[in-house]
């Protein structure tokens, strides 16, 4: 009988971020219609079932942070998806080769390091190929050896990698939902937006009709990461800061590229407690460590530093 231990990934404290998502151009993310009747919309947005106001899921938002991360550090595309496309995945904790054809590799780095994966999560491939020193030391199971690039790698089934932020769904402000209660579109706090598609060789019009969150609506807007090494604590929130720098010059949602979806965060707050502080709060004693507020994401960066003296690991 052998005693072994596999010891959880240490949980050294979170960070809450807290803001203001401001919608400047209509925002569609769609929520699928159940029936499609006449004169009705082609595409709604997506709704709170009980309070039927519109929101902005967490998972669109994470989407497009991770897509303009990936793009940022230059990740390579190598995971296949639909329609011959492909994507950046980290097939393991530990740095390798997706086969991505026969005798076609691609490298990619392991979630233990990885700027995107270990910010965002991955998940494992089916199959991918580790160097062998490493697959024999951590006794994993292998289904054959190679030699790419000069090294032995021996084939694994890879591993998932838990992402270490969570993007909260953002619901409206109490301002701006009685704002856009009051509004009178023909639709219950949004608007339509119609538009037009002509075939570009008989110019048939195609109309359609799609709805939007207005422009000038604001949402409450949260994440909270989780710092589990304190030597990358610093450069993973610092990647999250220049992603939401980028979005605000890129678009959220569908249908960007005709406008849709500009939007701009501002009111940061941060607040930080480690696991001690959790511990404490049974005691009626915990509390948070509270770092200084900025107004938008051009102050989320050029004040970098004295945020990044808060975070563990400074």
């Amino acid at each position: 009988m052998t005693v072994i231990e596999r010891p959880q990934k240490p949980l050294v404290g979170k960070l809450k971020i807290t803001g203001t998502l401001i919608i400047e151009t209509g925002l569609h993310i769609g929520g699928g219609g159940e029936t499609l009747e006449i004169g009705g919309l082609d595409k709604p947005v997506i709704r709170d079932p009980v309070s039927q106001y519109p929101y902005l899921p967490g998972s669109s938002i994470k989407g497009k942070l991770r897509s303009i991360l990936e793009r940022w550090l230059n990740k390579p595309l190598n995971r296949g998806g639909g329609s011959g496309t492909y994507r950046y995945e980290s097939d393991d904790l530990e740095s390798g080769y997706t086969e991505i054809q026969r005798d076609q590799y691609v490298e990619y780095e392991g979630a233990k390091t990885c700027q995107v994966s270990r910010l965002f999560g991955s998940t494992g491939g089916s199959s991918c190929w580790i160097p062998t020193e490493i697959a024999q030391s951590q006794e994993l199971e292998g289904q054959g050896t190679k030699t790419i690039d000069g090294v032995s790698h021996t084939k694994i089934k890879g591993r998932n990698c838990p992402a270490r932020l969570i993007v909260r769904d953002c619901h409206l402000t109490p301002e701006s939902a009685e704002q856009l209660r009051n509004i009178d579109t023909g639709l219950y706090m949004t608007e339509w937006k119609f538009e037009n598609g002509l075939d570009r060789v008989t110019a048939a019009a195609n109309p359609r009709q799609l709805e939007r969150v207005p422009a000038g609506s604001k949402f409450t807007f949260e994440m909270v990461y989780t710092v589990e090494d304190e030597s990358q604590a610093i450069e993973d929130v610092k990647n999250l800061a220049i992603a939401l720098s980028i979005l605000e010059d890129d678009a959220l949602g569908g249908h960007g590229s005709r406008g849709y979806g500009k939007v701009k965060f501002e009111n940061f707050n941060f607040s930080y407690r480690d696991a001690k502080q959790y511990e404490n709060i049974a005691g009626g004693s915990g509390t948070s460590i509270n770092f200084p507020s900025v107004k938008n994401t051009s102050e989320f960066l050029s004040r970098f530093s004295e945020i990044q003296s808060q975070l563990p690991g400074s």
